[in-house]
């Protein structure tokens, strides 16, 4: 059963640090995306820039990022790790949202089916070769480029047409998914439905992966997977 409109878009329910690992980049560039920036150069006026993803007020530490957020930024992922800068990153979640006409696009399952064409439309009019890049033409019609699709087929939408599970991008197999149905919304494993957080803190403490692995039900290749991805990437 699919978590309400409310719990995902309205509940903080990941800190910065938490999203960027699950993510796969880092903390920095995520909270970036979260909070925006303000660069300083001397003798020239501050250039400032808000959020590009959905985040909550919070006393500092908490969580700060609601689901939505969190899938919203495994699209900015996908498009980054395809090579758009940050500035090109921010005029593609301008456009997405302008057309298709709403707030948080890139957590909309309209972004799936027409966000290829709407990047490409505005690529091809204002000569951006690096929103072009995103795209690419299949049976003669305008999709995502195999590098946003990779990124794309791990999210999954309920029927109001808003995302509702993701799986994390991070890993090389399909191995971390985070549903705000199920642990608080807290990353767990896909084999296992172990909190990811109480596998790793007991391979951390110093028990042998195997061992742990077991205990948990989970895989220990995908333990290993995780460990291999997210966690260097995010640390």
């Amino acid at each position: 059963m699919a978590a309400d409109r409310e719990t995902r878009f309205d509940v903080p329910l990941y800190t910065v640090a938490e999203a960027a690992r699950f993510l796969g980049v880092a903390p920095s560039t995520f909270s970036t995306w979260a909070s925006g920036y303000v660069r300083r150069f001397p003798g020239r006026r501050p250039v400032t820039a808000g959020p590009i993803l959905a985040s909550l007020p919070a006393e500092q530490g908490d969580p700060t990022i609601p689901f939505v957020g969190l899938a919203e930024g495994m699209v900015l992922a996908a498009f980054r790790n395809a090579g758009v800068s940050m500035q090109h990153l921010r005029r593609a979640v301008k456009i997405l949202n302008d057309e298709i006409g709403l707030a948080h696009a890139l957590a909309s399952r309209r972004l799936y089916s027409d966000g290829a064409v709407v990047l490409y439309d505005y690529a091809e009019r204002e000569d951006d070769e690096e929103l072009a890049n995103l795209t690419q033409v299949v049976s003669q019609q305008r999709v995502f480029a195999e590098t946003i699709k990779h990124y794309l087929e791990r999210i999954e939408y309920a029927p109001d047409d808003w995302a509702t599970r993701l799986i994390s991008p991070a890993t090389r197999g399909k191995v971390i998914v985070v549903d705000p149905a199920r642990s608080f919304g807290q990353p767990i494993f896909l084999k296992g439905a172990s909190r990811v957080e109480d596998v790793v803190d007991r391979w951390r403490a110093g028990e042998r992966l195997a061992d742990v692995a077991a205990d948990f039900g989970v895989p220990v290749e995908d333990v290993e997977d995780y460990l291999r991805g997210a966690v260097p990437a995010a640390a």
